[in-house]
């Protein structure tokens, strides 16, 4: 076990764990934020993304020793009230259905809009390629980012 002082939605979250412990167990077993959904545990289908500093990743596979000093956001921390432009986007246009991925979903596309506020048709497909919806949304996930870069 080792300790980490972890920075999360703004706050200083001390956890001591495994260093080979990934950071999705942390945030859900350790920090109770539940948020961050676990898929398939080998970072491919998004589930589990979060913002490490203003990067999307997949932290099911990304260990606790591995984060440092960055910050991290989960969709708890990405606005206090649900009201993050990508959120919004999100209720205007019905993208949920079982809601599972929608957390990383809404992840993904917030750390592309914070690094490309008017992305392309193609760029957004390119940023969210690695975000699977069983429930097939993606075009009302794709109406809402463009709606969501446009605020």
């Amino acid at each position: 076990m080792a300790k980490y002082n972890l920075k999360i939605n703004g706050k200083i979250r001390p956890v001591d764990v495994d260093p080979s412990t990934p950071i999705l167990w942390v945030l859900r077993d350790h920090l109770d934020l539940p948020g961050t959904k676990y898929g398939c545990g080998m970072a491919q289908c998004g589930a589990c993304t979060v913002h490490l500093g203003d990067t999307a990743v997949r932290s099911c596979q990304l260990p606790v020793s591995a984060i440092g000093k960055e910050t991290i956001t989960t969709i708890e921390g990405l606005s206090a009230k649900g009201d993050h432009p990508v959120q919004k986007a999100w209720l205007e246009h019905d993208v949920a259905q079982c809601g599972y991925c929608q957390a990383g979903q809404i992840m993904s596309a917030a750390s592309l809009l914070k690094s490309n506020p008017t992305p392309t048709d193609a760029d957004i497909d390119a940023a969210m390629s690695g975000n699977i919806c069983r429930c097939g949304t993606y075009l009302r996930i794709k109406e809402a980012i463009k709606s969501a870069s446009t605020k």
